[in-house]
C-alpha cells in the first residue's frame, strides 16, 4: 500500500495485497454516484468483491456532520476538519481493510473534492494537503469533467434545487444561488485542473450520455484489472440503471 506522505503509522506496511482503490471524482450532477452503481453490479459479475465509500459516510461522524450543515453556518476551518475526521474514519475502518481483503473499492469522491473545497473557501493548500497526506493513493482516479451550465440543468432535474454548499453560498460569490452555483463551479474545476497531472487524474468527458461514460470507465477499468470483458456493450436493451438497481437490491436482500 502506498500513502502520500506518513499514512497512519500503525496501519502502514509493505505488503502488496490484491484490493484495489478506484476513485470517481465530479461535481454534484457529474453522475458519479450512478456510474458507480453500474461499476458494482459489473464488477460483481467479474467475480470482483467490492466495498463502496464516499463523503459523509463515516459512522463516527456522518450524522453529525450531516446536521451541522443544515443551519447553514459552518466555518471554513470546521467545515474542513469535519470532512477530514469522516474520511479518516472511511480509510482506517473501510478502505484499508478492504484493500488488504483483496476488493475493488469504488470511492464517490477523494480527498481532492476536499483539497479543492477547502481552496476555493481561502484555505492554503498546503494545510489541505498535509491534513490528507494519510490519504491511501489510489489506483485509478476518474474526474468526470460536466459544463456548468449542464450541472445546473441535472441538479433541477434530479432535486429541483441547487445545493446552497455546493453553490459556494457561505463565501459570498454572488447575491444569488444561480450565479454562485456557476462561480464556484468554474472555481472548483480550475482546481480540479490544477490537481490533474499532480495526482494522474483520467479525465472523463460526463457531458456525454450515461451509457457512454460507463463504457468509457468500463474500458480503463477492465485494461487496468486485465478483465476480459466481451460484454462491454452499455448500449443494449439489458444495460437499465432501474434494472441494475432492481439485480443490486435483490442481491443484497
Amino acid at each position: 500500500m502506498r500513502f502520500y506522505s506518513n499514512g497512519i503509522p500503525y496501519l502502514k506496511d509493505d505488503k502488496t495485497y490484491d484490493g484495489k482503490l478506484v476513485v470517481i471524482e465530479g461535481a454534484d450532477g457529474s453522475g458519479r454516484s450512478t456510474q458507480i452503481s453500474f461499476l458494482t453490479y459489473w464488477l460483481g459479475i467479474n467475480g470482483y468483491a467490492t466495498a463502496n465509500v464516499g463523503l459523509r459516510r463515516s459512522n463516527l461522524v456522518s450524522n453529525e456532520l450531516s446536521k451541522a450543515k443544515e443551519g447553514n453556518t459552518l466555518g471554513k476551518i470546521t467545515y474542513e476538519l469535519f470532512y477530514a475526521t469522516d474520511f479518516a474514519d472511511q480509510l482506517e475502518n473501510v478502505i484499508i481493510p478492504n484493500i488488504k481483503a483483496g476488493a475493488i473499492v469504488l470511492a464517490d469522491r477523494y480527498i481532492f473534492t476536499l483539497i479543492a473545497r477547502g481552496v476555493v473557501r481561502g484555505l492554503e493548500r498546503e494545510w489541505l494537503e498535509d491534513i490528507y497526506s494519510i490519504a491511501l493513493v489510489p489506483d485509478l482516479i476518474f474526474y468526470l469533467d460536466v459544463d456548468p451550465q449542464i450541472l445546473v440543468e441535472r441538479n433541477f432535474e434530479e432535486k429541483g434545487r441547487l445545493d446552497y454548499w455546493e453553490s459556494g453560498q457561505d463565501i459570498g460569490l454572488a447575491d444569488n444561488i444561480f450565479d454562485s452555483f456557476m462561480v464556484y463551479q468554474e472555481k472548483i474545476h480550475n482546481e480540479f485542473r490544477f490537481m490533474a497531472e499532480k495526482y494522474g487524474f483520467i479525465n472523463i468527458n460526463g457531458n456525454r450520455s450515461v451509457e457512454e461514460v460507463q463504457h468509457d470507465l468500463r474500458e480503463q477499468i477492465a485494461h487496468f484489472l486485465q478483465i476480459n470483458d466481451k460484454d462491454n456493450n452499455t448500449k443494449k436493451k439489458s444495460f437499465s440503471f432501474q434494472n441494475i438497481l432492481k439485480k443490486i437490491d435483490f442481491i443484497q436482500k
